[in-house]
């Protein structure tokens, strides 16, 4: 498959996930959030996602950093629900008494009413893919911590626009600010192989569409970048991958949606023939499983393989550690009796 090489556009005081002076991005772990405001002591600013669960120390020291300490924000939106983008939620929001907005099609899977459709391993051909089986398709029960999102704009997010951008998970959402043209694309679109496990770990720099093994309509997530295209962003920031400025990204955009089918949509897998259907409620249906025991053979291994390679690190660090602390007790004993 090819891929549309990104360069490197950002200044170097910025953090390479940071998308304007007042759109402040941090990875965690593998997926972003970002934090909308003046970065100073006492300013309004708004948390667009929540991170991995066990993360909320991560996101509130940054936050303390950026607009100062005791300075929760004024809301928090949500690009969409899936587990990396929520998981810190729960322990923040026991700080932090702020509102929560989801898209309507986004709350049957905040509030426990519905999971998610299963991930397809089949999907995108990578490591992380062939793994995939194991992410949750649960989401934290928000309850009424979590509101609707407003048509068009959030009143604690003035001069960022909502827009609907579906395919990824049904209620997904993109915040343009048309002022400087601004984009923060959540899922919509990538900024590296999210599919890759070597991308992953190294933030190659790349277009590509959603992460495919999450992805439940194929035809909504195209259309869904078409419309983004069509904005003419100069700059986005996304779920996952470092954040992209230049005048070419929108051009690059349509690029990607005119090559969508040929290098983007598997060749096979669950949805790619007819997605899943899901409502207020959450799933009315959804296509029959593929049989995927190729793909999760292969993920065992990875994980097997990636704990086994943990486990030798340890143990070459430990003996490593046991070795000069050796060394050091020898020296000693020889300056002690010299």
């Amino acid at each position: 498959m090819e891929s549309q090489t990104l360069p490197e556009t950002r200044d170097d005081d910025q953090s390479p996930y940071s998308v304007a002076h007042d759109v402040a991005g941090m990875k965690i772990v593998f997926v972003n959030v970002f934090f909308v405001g003046e970065p100073r002591p006492g300013a309004d600013w708004v948390l667009v996602d929540g991170g991995l669960q066990s993360t909320a120390g991560r996101i509130k020291r940054e936050a303390a950093r950026l607009f100062g300490e005791n300075n929760p924000p004024k809301a928090i939106v949500l690009t969409h629900g899936h587990f990396d983008h929520v998981g810190a939620l729960p322990e923040l929001l026991k700080e932090w008494h702020v509102p929560v907005y989801a898209h309507p099609l986004e709350l049957p899977f905040l509030t426990g009413k519905s999971n998610y459709p299963p991930p397809d391993p089949t999907a995108g051909g990578g490591a992380m893919a062939y793994m995939s089986w194991i992410f949750p398709t649960s989401s934290p029960n928000l309850g009424d911590k979590v509101k609707p999102m407003p048509e068009g704009e959030i009143p604690e997010m003035p001069g960022w626009r909502v827009i609907h951008t579906p395919g990824h998970a049904p209620g997904h959402v993109s915040f343009y600010r048309e002022s400087d043209r601004v984009l923060i694309a959540g899922d919509a679109f990538t900024t590296t192989d999210q599919n890759s496990a070597f991308s992953v770990m190294t933030q190659k720099e790349e277009l590509h569409g959603p992460p495919a093994y999450f992805t439940i309509d194929w035809q909504a997530a195209k259309e869904s970048i078409r419309k983004l295209a069509e904005l003419n962003p100069t700059a986005a920031g996304t779920g996952h991958g470092k954040s992209f400025r230049g005048v070419q990204l929108g051009t690059r955009l349509t690029s990607l949606v005119e090559n969508f089918e040929e290098e983007e949509v598997p060749t096979g897998g669950r949805y790619v023939k007819q997605p899943a259907h899901t409502d207020e409620d959450g799933i009315v249906d959804m296509p029959a499983p593929t049989s995927y025991n190729v793909a999760r053979t292969i993920g065992i291994g990875l994980l097997a393989g990636t704990a086994a390679f943990l486990i030798g690190r340890l143990i070459q660090d430990n003996t490593d550690g046991f070795r000069e602390e050796v060394k050091r007790g020898g020296r000693k004993i020889r300056r002690r009796f010299s």
